[in-house]
């Protein structure tokens, strides 16, 4: 286990991490906030898929998530279509602007990377991405409530991670989006 000072170093450094998320959101299209684009790309990584299984994967409200989805749906990047197994449901697909979309957004993205860390090599962005991968894993579903450890509180502790997570594949259509940037 790190020492507690490591453990507020993180934390001063997450902090900064808003500086990055700024400079995603600045390459955004102006109508396509980053919940959306956390939409798209989920849909793109996963397929089609009800709503609140989107709201689990976005580890938000299912509020916020018809929110983001009827937005979306607005623009014709998702389309919500009946589900056959259950009328009272919709399942969502990326529709071919959502994936056009999805495409500008990796290659505004991967420029934009491209240029602040045109010094890293490609070994430190290898590391960076495994350790942020394995990060996220440690704190699997964050939603509020989650690491909540006031007295009373029935939230369950974090589940650490059973060693390092392994360097992600890329598969062959994944992309970089902002909104999967933003998901680490």
């Amino acid at each position: 286990m790190a020492a507690k000072s490591q453990y507020a170093e993180l934390a001063h450094q997450l902090s900064a991490i808003g500086a990055v998320k700024r400079g995603l959101s600045r390459v955004l299209p102006p109508d396509c906030p980053g919940g959306s684009a956390a939409v798209l790309a989920l849909l793109e990584q996963h397929g089609e898929m009800r709503m609140s299984r989107l709201a689990e994967l976005l580890a938000v409200d299912m509020s916020v998530t018809s929110r983001h989805v009827a937005h979306a749906a607005e623009r014709g990047w998702i389309e919500r279509a009946p589900d056959l197994a259950d009328r009272r449901s919709r399942i969502l697909r990326l529709t071919p602007a959502g994936r056009e979309l999805l495409d500008e957004l990796s290659r505004r993205t991967t420029e934009m990377f491209a240029r602040a860390l045109s010094d890293w090599t490609d070994d430190e962005v290898g590391q960076l991405n495994t350790m942020l991968a394995r990060l996220r894993e440690n704190f699997g579903d964050c939603r509020p409530g989650r690491y909540d450890d006031s007295p009373g509180s029935s939230a369950r502790a974090p589940t650490p991670a059973s060693g390092p997570a392994p360097a992600p594949a890329p598969a062959p259509a994944q992309r970089d989006s902002p909104a999967r940037q933003q998901q680490t």
